[in-house]
C-alpha cells in the first residue's frame, strides 16, 4: 500500500453548478455572455483611455490598469468552466488547477492593491488639489503600478509553492467551480498549519493593508469635503471620487460576504454561487459603473463611437 507522499494526483474534479443536463446549455450561454460583457467592456474602457488624450491622467491611467488586471482576473477561471461544460467535463489537471490558483491569487491581490492606489490619487486631488500634479506624477504612477505587480506576484508565487508541498490523497473532487486555495488546503492530506499561517498572515497584509488603506484615505477625503463651505462644492468634491468609491464597496463587500458565507455552515454548490458575484459579476459592471457615473469617460466614449462609424462609413 501506498503512503500519502507517495500519491501523486494527476487531476482534480470541479464541481458543476448544476448535474441536470437540459441546464448546461443556459449555464453555458450565461457565463459566456458575462464574459465577453466583462472583457469587450473593460477593452473598451482601456482603449477609450489611451485614444483620447483628455483621459491621459493618473487617475485614468490607474483605471486602464484595473481594467486590465479585472479581464485577467475573470480569464483564469471562466473559459476553463466554459470547456468542460462544452465538453461535458469536469476534469483539470494537477498542473492547470496550480496555474489557475497562482493567476487568481495574483490577479485578485493586484485588483486589491490598485483600488487602494487609485484611493490615494483621489486623496491627493481632494486634500492637495494645488500640489496634486508634483506629488501625482507620471514617475510615481508608474512605481505604484509596478510595486503593486511585484507584490501581487510574489504574494500568489508564495501561496502557490505552499501548495506544491501538500499531498492529495483519493478524494481529488474540488467543492467548487474552480481551484480555490483553501478549498484545495481542506482537501490536503498532510499538515497544512504552516499554510493556513501563511494565508492567514498574508491575508492581513494584503486585503487587510489594502482596506486599511482605503479607509484612510477616504477619512481623510470625507473630513476635507466637511471643511468646505459650499454645498456646490462638497458635491463637485464627491463626485470626483463616487464611482471609485462604487467599485471598491462592490469589491470588498461582495468579497467579504462570500468569506462569510463560506464560513457559515453552507452547502458547496451556495458556496460556489456566491462566489460567481466577485469572480464575475463585479469585473463586469466596473466599466458601466465607470461610465455611467464619469462624465470624462461618457464624452471620450461618445466620441471614439463616433470617429470609429465615421471610419466604417469612408471606408
Amino acid at each position: 500500500m501506498k503512503s500519502i507522499n507517495d500519491i501523486q494526483v494527476s487531476e482534480f474534479l470541479l464541481l458543476r453548478f448544476s448535474e441536470a443536463a437540459e441546464l448546461q446549455p443556459l449555464i453555458l450561454g450565461l457565463f459566456l455572455t458575462m464574459y465577453l460583457i466583462t472583457v469587450f467592456g473593460n477593452l473598451l474602457i482601456i482603449q477609450v483611455i489611451s485614444s483620447d488624450s483628455h483621459l491621459h491622467t493618473p487617475m485614468y491611467f490607474f483605471l486602464s490598469n484595473l481594467s486590465f488586471a479585472d479581464i485577467c482576473f475573470t480569464s483564469t477561471t471562466i473559459p476553463k468552466m466554459l470547456v468542460n461544460i462544452q465538453t461535458e467535463s469536469k476534469a483539470i489537471t494537477y498542473e492547470g488547477c496550480i496555474t489557475q490558483v497562482y493567476f487568481f491569487t495574483l490577479f485578485g491581490g493586484l485588483d486589491s492593491f490598485l483600488l487602494t492606489v487609485m484611493a490615494y490619487d483621489r486623496f491627493v486631488a481632494i486634500c492637495h488639489p494645488l500640489y496634486y500634479r508634483v506629488i501625482v506624477n507620471p514617475r510615481l504612477c508608474g512605481l505604484l503600478v509596478l510595486v503593486s505587480w511585484i507584490i501581487s506576484v510574489l504574494y500568489s508565487l508564495i501561496q502557490s509553492l505552499m501548495l506544491l508541498r501538500l499531498s492529495f490523497c483519493t478524494n481529488v473532487e474540488i467543492p467548487h467551480y474552480f481551484c480555490e486555495l483553501n478549498q484545495m488546503i481542506k482537501m490536503a492530506c498532510s499538515d497544512t498549519f504552516l499554510n493556513n499561517m501563511v494565508i492567514y498572515f498574508e491575508s492581513i497584509f494584503v486585503g487587510g493593508g489594502s482596506l486599511f488603506g482605503i479607509l484612510f484615505s477616504y477619512s481623510k477625503i470625507v473630513s476635507s469635503i466637511c471643511r468646505i463651505s459650499s454645498t456646490q462644492g462638497k458635491y463637485k468634491a464627491f463626485f470626483t471620487c463616487a464611482s471609485h468609491l462604487s467599485v471598491v464597496s462592490l469589491f470588498y463587500c461582495t468579497s467579504i460576504g462570500v468569506y462569510l458565507s463560506s464560513a457559515a455552515p453552507h452547502s458547496s454548490r451556495s458556496s460556489a454561487i456566491s462566489s460567481v458575484i466577485y469572480t464575475v459579476v463585479t469585473p463586469m459592471l466596473n466599466p458601466f459603473i465607470y461610465s455611467l457615473r464619469n462624465k470624462d469617460i461618457k464624452v471620450a466614449l461618445t466620441t471614439f463611437i463616433v470617429k470609429k462609424t465615421a471610419k466604417r462609413q469612408l471606408s
